[in-house]
């Protein structure tokens, strides 16, 4: 993360630039608010440190310089002070300063607050991204709603299995199931730049238009690409970009876009895949009805090891309860909003 340190004492600019530098952070320095101001506007930086006194413009008045912007995010202010009383505390707050620390401060403390103020900027970041792109998908897909809930349940629930089945290389904490969880909706964000005669067309694809339309794994890959440069620390975008990029890619290799085989292909990539072949058998389309659980059960258990993990394969049939509940969830609120 880039963080503005704001101080008129070069000691403590050098000593936070080196603390926070060998800690993996971009560190900026600014002499007083004025300078932080008019380099917060030439750069894009989400996490400002500042002292409260300084010649030329304080940290209060920063504060609310900051706050008067109309900055692309939210910027997180930590205000560094020797004021320590409850009305200073309050001036502090209602400037627009999100955390405090007391000069002198441990090191340990300071790293423990930036953390914090990156899980807020994470959540801001992230949420706000999901939404737009999610949005931006249900509106080019005819194919979303509730096909992207079952999908992202699907997907939560085998990583929650890998992680019970304590297979080498698959154990995953809880935030690696929410982080699929959120990002696996926009396996198909790139079908926004596919030709509605394709994409729209009520029946099966020729082979030049399925040829066309496999180039969603590449343009879904190439748009969150452009969103990782302007968030490359946004974690959950890296593993969004993976999925649209290898949930069409098969283990054996014979997959697109690029033919990548078993753990050359992102976990993600292989869990979607699994998600969403079963989501698109068990779900009628224009072009085929509805196979049964055992029909898609059958259909998935033949291509492990050619299409899916079997690692996936064998979690998958641990829970297949689980995919028939949320299959069975989701269609009768389907039919209740028909009802409606």
């Amino acid at each position: 993360m880039r963080i503005l340190f704001v101080d008129d004492d070069e000691t403590w600019q050098e000593t936070v630039d080196q603390f926070l530098t060998q800690a993996g952070h971009e560190v900026q320095c600014a002499n007083n608010g004025r300078e932080a101001l008019e380099m917060l506007r030439g750069n894009v930086c989400r996490l400002v440190i500042t002292d409260w006194e300084m010649p030329e413009m304080n940290g209060l008045d920063l504060c609310r310089a900051i706050r008067a912007e109309q900055f692309p995010g939210y910027v997180y202010i930590i205000l560094l002070t020797c004021h320590s009383t409850p009305e200073e505390t309050v001036e502090g707050l209602s400037a627009g300063a999100d955390d405090f620390m007391a000069k002198p401060f441990h090191p340990g403390e300071l790293a423990m607050r930036v953390r914090a103020g990156e899980r807020v900027l994470a959540l801001e970041t992230r949420d706000l991204a999901m939404f737009s792109m999610a949005k931006l998908a249900e509106s080019r897909d005819p194919e979303t709603g509730a096909h992207l809930e079952r999908v992202r349940s699907y997907c939560h629930a085998l990583v929650e299995q890998l992680a019970r089945r304590g297979k080498s290389g698959y154990t995953r904490e809880g935030s690696y199931a929410g982080t699929i969880y959120l990002t696996s909706p926009l396996h198909d964000i790139g079908k926004i730049g596919i030709p509605d005669g394709v994409l729209l067309k009520p029946g099966r694809l020729s082979d030049r238009e399925f040829e066309i339309m496999k180039a969603h794994t590449r343009i879904g890959a190439d748009s969150l690409d452009a969103a990782l440069e302007q968030f490359p620390d946004a974690t959950f975008l890296r593993m969004a970009r993976n999925i649209a990029a290898t949930h069409h890619e098969r283990f054996d290799g014979t997959g697109y876009p690029d033919g990548l085989a078993g753990d050359r292909i992102p976990l993600c990539g292989r869990i979607v895949a699994l998600a969403d072949v079963y989501d698109a058998l068990t779900t009628r389309r224009v072009y085929k009805s509805a196979f049964g659980h055992e029909v898609s059960k059958s259909i998935i258990v033949e291509e492990s090891g050619s299409h899916f993990d079997p690692e996936i394969v064998a979690a998958f049939l641990d829970i297949e309860e689980q995919f028939i509940d949320t299959r069975t969830r989701f269609v009768d609120a389907e039919a209740a909003a028909v009802a409606v």
